[in-house]
């Protein structure tokens, strides 16, 4: 059985009764055995609830009531709670945590017949764009070993990558599964704010949740054909209540004649690793031989500087509100002496840390602004297309003052959290987007492209990733999922 086909193929052969979700999942367990111990990207798994979800699935399979996903083998993100699973956000705080109730889309995933194995591994407080903790340790980039998967989805990435998991329950703050993706050659979802419910989702931390959903923290899926996100998405998309769906806006085109395309790449705010905007400027030209219009010059009203600003603001008060009180309020201190010209990722963090409500007003009208001029763009684009990040998979750099580590750009040092930049655009305007693998580099390390839709358009985010994936930017499997 190939555990690294993708998830509608696997569920086509669950539905032709050519495989039970036993086998699937008693073959997932071997897998999980095999490959696991090198890339330590799967943790907390609980075989015997497993199963007594997979013999539930067989019976329905039998009897002809299989739901959407009836039967399908998947892990979640270690910032879900799951029923019955330890759900520690990796933090050791939270080591010994096991809920009894599950997130609210991972109510939805177990609603369409999901059989949920195990959890995936984050960065502590899921706070990080590389995912090692002091609860499980480090996970490792299936193509490179030595190189971290990204974050805060990193181990769900390798999970799927490898086929340990038949799809994933991500989630995307500032590029959390759009990175990782990336970074590990797999598809990812960044759905429209308020589409998937988050609630049970750390950050917040479980003490201090809210009904409403965290200002531009999303929840989607990631997977390994653009098929399985449109599978796996109508399931997520809906309020919490998991038996309501929320329909979904029609892609605008399936085929890539006359498609609008905008394109992103060089920008001296965020620039980005040559082999990024290869894989970038790869996707284009693919669709522009398939017929679509490129237009490289166009951009949206809004300043790339401002943009990210902006969601720098509320991004560093989200993941602040979830930190320990001491930690905030080391982050905070710097906040005074702040200018609000400064735009260095110490001057945001702190400024965002000590959010104030007059503070949270302004940004949240500035989003509003930038969220008006997208809209006015996508009157005339149906997407755009840019870096998913500005540099593929990094060596491991557990340093632990986050502003002393930096990026390569082809020789020239950048902050760390300049990962942040790409990401921003559509997670500070509550956009969809989606992250495709195009090619390898020279070094044979995955480089994808990030396509962004309008606000509600997820679909069709989708459908130009199917139109990318068709013209032979497909997964392969990693080394380390051979």
């Amino acid at each position: 059985m190939d555990l690294t086909s993708p998830a509608h193929l696997l569920r086509d052969r669950l539905r032709a009764r050519e495989v039970s979700a036993a086998e699937l999942l008693e073959a997932t367990l071997r897998r999980i055995e095999t490959v696991n111990p090198a890339v330590n990207a799967v943790v907390g798994a609980d075989a015997d609830l497993a199963r007594a979800s997979a013999a539930e699935s067989d019976r329905r399979l039998a009897a002809g009531a299989a739901r959407p996903l009836e039967g399908l083998v998947v892990t979640v993100k270690d910032a879900f709670d799951v029923a019955g699973l330890r759900s520690t956000a990796g933090a050791a705080a939270y080591k010994d945590r096991i809920p009894t109730v599950d997130a609210a889309p991972v109510a939805r995933l177990r609603n369409a017949g999901a059989v949920v194995l195990a959890k995936s591994n984050v960065p502590t407080f899921v706070s990080d764009f590389q995912s090692y903790n002091p609860v499980y340790g480090t996970t490792n980039n299936p193509w490179d070993l030595t190189r971290s998967p990204g974050g805060s989805s990193g181990g769900a990435a390798v999970a799927v990558a490898t086929g340990m998991s038949a799809f994933e329950l991500a989630s995307d703050l500032g590029g959390s599964a759009r990175w990782p993706a990336h970074a590990c050659g797999i598809f990812g979802l960044k759905t429209t704010w308020g589409l998937v419910p988050s609630w049970g989702h750390v950050p917040p931390p479980p003490e201090r949740r809210t009904a409403r959903n965290v200002d531009v923290m999303v929840a989607g899926p990631m997977a390994r054909s653009a098929a399985d996100l449109d599978l796996v998405l109508p399931v997520l998309a809906g309020p919490r209540d998991p038996t309501v769906s929320t329909p979904l806006a029609p892609p605008r085109r399936t085929d890539p004649r006359g498609l609008r395309v905008a394109l992103w790449v060089d920008d001296a705010f965020a620039p980005a690793q040559a082999g990024v905007a290869a894989a970038v400027r790869r996707a284009a030209a693919l669709l522009a031989e398939a017929g679509a219009i490129v237009d490289e010059a166009a951009r949206p009203a809004v300043r790339f500087e401002e943009a990210f600003e902006v969601f720098s603001l509320l991004n560093h008060f989200i993941v602040a509100y979830g930190l320990p009180p001491k930690i905030r309020l080391r982050l905070q201190k710097g906040a005074a002496a702040a200018s609000p010209n400064d735009l260095s990722h110490r001057a945001l963090q702190a400024r965002g840390a000590r959010m104030t409500p007059s503070l949270y007003h302004q940004t949240t009208l500035r989003k509003r602004r930038i969220e008006r001029q997208w809209a006015r763009f996508f009157e005339s684009y149906d997407v755009m297309l840019c870096p998913p990040a500005a540099v593929v998979a990094i060596p491991h750099d557990h340093h632990p003052d986050v502003h002393a580590r930096r990026l390569d750009i082809d020789g020239a040092g950048v902050p760390y959290l300049d990962l942040l930049k790409w990401g921003s655009l559509a997670s500070g305007a509550e956009l969809p987007a989606a992250a495709v693998p195009v090619m390898r580099t020279a070094e044979g390390l995955p480089a994808g492209v990030q396509v962004i839709a309008a606000k509600g358009e997820d679909r069709t985010a989708i459908a130009v990733a199917a139109m990318v994936e068709a013209m032979g930017c497909r997964y392969e499997a990693p080394p380390a999922g051979r």
